[in-house]
């Protein structure tokens, strides 16, 4: 027998009723000759570690863009979060904890540079709008290259939860568990981070945040996290006793999670501090859109064939949605700002 096989006959022993097991996934749209050692979650999790998409993770700003401060959250660091708080709360649930894995470290990497600025330009700019959950997953089955060619060829469960990790609306959720528990704690991760990193940042105070909502979840940063994780490891419980498989918190917490979030949106991410962040950063990306919208022979090689195949703007879209921060502003600066100038200033 091999190691897989032991592995996943000690799923059967050790998951729950309602958890997702390795050996009945839906598989994979190529089918491939099964690993010796790791379950086919297994194997999609590395796949994500080791793919370029995910290592440019750690240059792509979470709010604060270009922050100069080491302490600020990433893209990166906020998927190593939301994977650490999904994997407590599959642990406690016994759900499929390398499925969880695979779903919470690639659930970002379709992400845009600048934030959910970035986001929002190319949502404005390609036919079609764009969404960083569904350019996750053509990240993932086409711009990532695998040995077979496009794309990582992942399992159904995990680009299903990838897709469905955004938004609290409840109209379209992940078929697993595994990708419920994710997309919980994208938002348990994002709201008290950003709240850690406004702080940081002079943006906030402690008493500017709604304190109806401190007092159900917590005044520090891992008081409210350890409430919610509590809180939805209880419910979901007692919604898989009912009958019911859904992961949820109950009704106060959730009201609490949401005050904090909505706050979040009308004081920081829509507030005067990031907007004059975000109204630079819009310039930057706009630019370069239109650049390479008239120019697509301009873009490398990969993104230029797919700008003839599948039309300019989604190649460009494309391109600039897998920059990082850096080198959105390297390549405006090397378009916009004339050469002696940057040698005059960098000798200073």
């Amino acid at each position: 027998m091999m190691i897989r096989q032991e592995i996943e006959k000690l799923e059967n022993k050790i998951l729950a009723p309602y958890a997702t097991r390795a050996e009945e996934s839906k598989g994979r749209k190529l089918q491939e000759k099964p690993d010796e050692i790791r379950t086919c979650y297994m194997r999609d999790r590395d796949r994500i570690i080791h793919s370029k998409s995910f290592r440019r993770l750690k240059h792509k700003t979470q709010v604060y863009i270009s922050p100069e401060n080491d302490h600020y959250r990433t893209r990166l660091t906020h998927t190593l979060e939301v994977d650490q708080i999904s994997r407590t709360i599959g642990k406690a649930l016994c759900l499929n904890q390398d499925l969880i894995e695979a779903i919470a470290l690639g659930h970002d990497v379709g992400h845009t540079p600048f934030s959910h600025t970035g986001e929002e330009v190319l949502d404005k700019l390609l036919p079609g709008g764009f969404r960083h959950n569904e350019n996750s997953i053509r990240v993932l089955t086409y711009i990532e290259q695998g040995s077979k060619g496009p794309g990582l060829n992942l399992t159904w469960e995990v680009l299903d939860g990838i897709l469905h990790h955004s938004g609290f609306s409840e109209e379209s959720l992940s078929a697993t568990l595994e990708g419920q528990v994710v997309r919980f704690a994208d938002k348990i991760a994002y709201v008290q981070h950003d709240i850690d990193d406004s702080i940081r940042a002079g943006v906030l105070q402690m008493s500017d945040l709604p304190q109806e909502d401190l007092t159900i979840l917590g005044h520090t940063h891992s008081e409210r996290i350890g409430t919610l994780v509590l809180d939805i490891v209880k419910q979901s419980k007692e919604n898989i006793s009912a009958g019911n498989n859904k992961i949820d918190l109950s009704p106060k917490i959730k009201g609490a999670l949401q005050g904090l979030r909505n706050f979040l949106f009308d004081n920081v991410y829509r507030g005067s501090y990031c907007q004059s962040q975000r109204e630079k950063a819009m310039h930057v990306v706009e630019y370069l859109f239109h650049y390479y919208q008239q120019k697509p022979e301009k873009l490398p090689e990969f993104y230029r064939n797919i700008a003839y195949s599948e039309g300019v703007e989604q190649g460009v879209a494309d391109y600039i949605s897998g920059m990082t921060d850096n080198y959105c502003l390297a390549i405006f600066e090397k378009m916009v700002v004339p050469r002696s100038y940057l040698i005059e200033f960098k000798d200073k």
